[in-house]
């Protein structure tokens, strides 16, 4: 008895452990980016370049993601308003059967955004990696990015360790129950943010540099 009373002690002492890293990782994130990030299209400034975060244009069942339509919206609506001139589109493109930044640029198209202010980055395989090649391909340290409101957050918390200078405008989210999986798993990637940061991770591919006129 003596023993598993030890060991579920020490399951409880490092379930506490790993739920106060979690939620230390996730204040920090959100607190550096809380007057960084925007909902209204007329609140935002204007960025003369923005990126627009990759997503799967279906879910598995073959329905639409919904992530992919609102932030496809919300890029349409700050480019219409004004508020950005250009867009990086970022994205996977790691199997010839998966092309996330040729979807949404054919999405973005059909929303009334000229090609040729539109940019393809397809080595776009992680937030990171989005992030560090807007500075070192597309030659960009002032920008603004567009996903998710808590994608922002984390995005705009991991421009901060490269010296960029990022707001983010926030696309409609999904509701709670539909988001569980995605909520679920940004909470690991809120910690893998600071390992990461910590290790000085760099983008998986790098190239030419990309200059936006």
């Amino acid at each position: 008895m003596q023993i598993i009373k030890k060991i579920l002690i020490t399951i409880l002492c490092l379930t506490l452990l790993l739920g106060g890293v979690i939620w230390l990782c996730s204040y920090l994130i959100v607190s550096y980016a809380e007057d960084r990030t925007y909902s209204s299209i007329y609140d935002i400034p204007h960025n003369r370049v923005g990126v627009i975060l990759g997503t799967s244009k279906s879910l598995r069942t073959g329905a639409p993601n919904p992530y992919f339509i609102y932030r496809i919206e919300a890029a349409a609506a700050l480019y219409h308003a004004g508020k950005i001139d250009k867009l990086v589109i970022s994205g996977d493109n790691s199997d010839k059967y998966y092309n996330e930044p040729r979807d949404m640029k054919k999405a973005l198209m059909a929303k009334g955004i000229s090609e040729d202010n539109l940019f393809i980055d397809a080595a776009g395989l992680r937030t990171l990696d989005s992030m560090v090649r807007m500075k070192e391909i597309f030659q960009q340290t002032t920008f603004t990015v567009i996903s998710q409101k808590f994608h922002n957050e984390r995005a705009i918390y991991l421009g901060r360790a490269f010296s960029l200078d990022v707001i983010g405008f926030n696309a409609e989210d999904v509701g709670v129950v539909r988001g569980f999986k995605v909520q679920t798993r940004e909470k690991l990637a809120r910690v893998k943010v600071f390992l990461d940061i910590m290790f000085n991770k760099q983008p998986r591919f790098l190239g030419e540099p990309i200059p936006i006129d």
